[in-house]
Order: C-alpha cells, then sequence, then structure tokens
C-alpha cells in the first residue's frame, strides 16, 4: 500500500471491477434480535444455560488458539488492539492441507507502470503509531478476542458474511448500494482509489464499506469473488473505524471464504500492513482527503 498527501492514498492490495458502497442492517445475534415497534432491534434476555455456554466457551478457546497464531513480537495498537507479528509460515494461510509446511513465496512483480512510488505504507494504520513495526520475515496480524468471537451469532459464522442474494442494481435485501462495474471482456488486473470516512452507522449489526469487487461465474451458486477495501463494522471488530479488510468466496458466500485471515485462503506477504486493522488518517467534510489505492493482478 502507499500513501501521499493532499489526495493521501495508500494502495495496493491486489483485486473487478466494481466499487461498491453497501450500508446494511444485518440481524444475527447470541440471542435473537426483536423488533420494537419503532423500528429498533432489542435483545431477548439471555437465559443463562451453564452446559450449553460452557461448550460454547470451550469452542471459542479452541478456535482462538488455532487462528492466534505465536508472535515474534506483540504491538498495542491505541484503538486497543493487539497486533501480533507472526511467521510469515505460520499464518493462517498455512493451515491449509495443500499449504501446510511450505513457506511463502516471493510477492509477484507488479504490472509494468505499476510500481509504487508513494511514500511511507508505515503510517497507513493506528497501530503503526508509536514508531513500531513488525520485523522482516513475520506477518502483522490482528490478534482475535473472545468478544470478538462472541459478537458473532456462532463460531462457525464468526468472520463470515451472510449468505445472500447477489445483485448488481441498487435496490433489495436490505442493502443500498452504489455500484459502478464493467464486464464482458478478458481482464487481467483491476485498481481504484477509494476516499476513506468513518460513516455513522446506527447500530451493532449496521455495516458500511467500500470496496472494489473481482468477480467470476454468475450470479448464482458458482459466484467467484475477490474483494478489498474498508469497512464499519461494529459487529466484526467491535468499534466503529474504518478498517482495511479483505475477502473472498467460491460459491456465493454459501461455505467458502472470509475476512481477512480469519480462515485459510489469502496468504499475505508484507509486514507494513494489518489486514483489519483501522486505517489512519481518514477524510473529513471541507476538509483534507485520504484515499487508499487498490490493485489486484493475475501473475
Amino acid at each position: 500500500m502507499a500513501y501521499s498527501v493532499s489526495h493521501n492514498s495508500f494502495s495496493t492490495i491486489p483485486l473487478f471491477v466494481g466499487f461498491l458502497v453497501v450500508a446494511s442492517s444485518l440481524a444475527h445475534v447470541l440471542s435473537s434480535p426483536l423488533m420494537s415497534d419503532s423500528g429498533n432491534r432489542q435483545m431477548k434476555d439471555r437465559t443463562f444455560k451453564p452446559a450449553k455456554d460452557i461448550q460454547k466457551l470451550r469452542r471459542i478457546n479452541a478456535y482462538l488458539k488455532k487462528i492466534n497464531k505465536p508472535a515474534m513480537k506483540t504491538i498495542q495498537s491505541p484503538d486497543g488492539d493487539i497486533i501480533d507479528c507472526v511467521l510469515s509460515h505460520l499464518q493462517p494461510a498455512f493451515d491449509h492441507p495443500e499449504l501446510r509446511g511450505q513457506k511463502p513465496s516471493d510477492p509477484p512483480a507488479r504490472p509494468k507502470r505499476h510500481n509504487s512510488t508513494d511514500a511511507n505504507p508505515e503510517n497507513l494504520q493506528l497501530w503503526t503509531g508509536s514508531g513500531e513495526s513488525c520485523p522482516k520475515g513475520t506477518v502483522p496480524i490482528r490478534r482475535t478476542t473472545e468478544k470478538d468471537v462472541l459478537r458473532a451469532s456462532s463460531v462457525r459464522r464468526y468472520g463470515r458474511t451472510r449468505r445472500r442474494h447477489i445483485r448488481r442494481d441498487s435496490t433489495g435485501s436490505g442493502h443500498e448500494h452504489a455500484v459502478v462495474f464493467v464486464n464482458g471482456d478478458q481482464y487481467y488486473g483491476a485498481k481504484a482509489s477509494l476516499n476513506v470516512w468513518a460513516p455513522h452507522v446506527t447500530n451493532e449489526y449496521e455495516f458500511s464499506l467500500s470496496q472494489i469487487w473481482i468477480i467470476s461465474g454468475s450470479f448464482g451458486n458458482d459466484l467467484n469473488t475477490i474483494e478489498a477495501g474498508w469497512q464499519v463494522s461494529p459487529e466484526l471488530y467491535g468499534d466503529i473505524y474504518p478498517r482495511f479488510f479483505t475477502y473472498w468466496t467460491t460459491d456465493a458466500y454459501r461455505a467458502t471464504g472470509c475476512y481477512n485471515l480469519l480462515c485459510s485462503g489469502f496468504v499475505q506477504t508484507t509486514n507494513k500492513i494489518a489486514i483489519g486493522a483501522a486505517i489512519s488518517p481518514i477524510s473529513s467534510y471541507n476538509g483534507r482527503q485520504f484515499d487508499i489505492d487498490i490493485m489486484v493482478w493475475k501473475r
């Protein structure tokens, strides 16, 4: 990712060619939400069930042990995040049977005329504000906490988007979209500059995002996507900071894919950017504007 001032930008995560700005209310929680007469979500009183709750906590602890890898160094971010500097070959991607025991290859060369000349990627996220950084040979990974997982409807659903009917228009399914897309040809890469804001969301289950979305297949069950951008998601992160994210699926969000590094699937190579960490600075109305540049290309 690269960074510059005035229209400051930080770049380049490889992803179609659709910019997607989404605001969506998601109604799934630890206990079922109810709608009040005023339309606001309310929570049912939660009855404590010792055996069931202990079993759930055991599942959560097993998941945390699996997803949080041993750290060579730990950095405390001012927003409360803990960033673990994990050896590259121990990141979650290498839990996949086909990658286990291997080491990451060198990052692919960027397409011609797209080498980054923008400044300092170290100053793009809150966790880097202290001047701390992850050593070479490691990747920064936001540590997942018990509170993070408890906000999800289940351990299995944590870090995964809800299956939804996929549309390219601006209406339907509780989402409000503004979309620009291109199709009908062969594409080997795409790049976008996304202005970064911290939009207000009205409750824990609403989110807002801006992303680049590369797709193949139809808008049915064979949909494949690679997605990256920024999002505000209190349910996923527990706060209202805009955060850099990635997502992927190979089956229209049914069983595959996840956000960030919360499952095997995305191999990180940089030690400068933490996927899922808060972006800073952000744009202000009638003030300075800050962008992230995201590029995706086929090797």
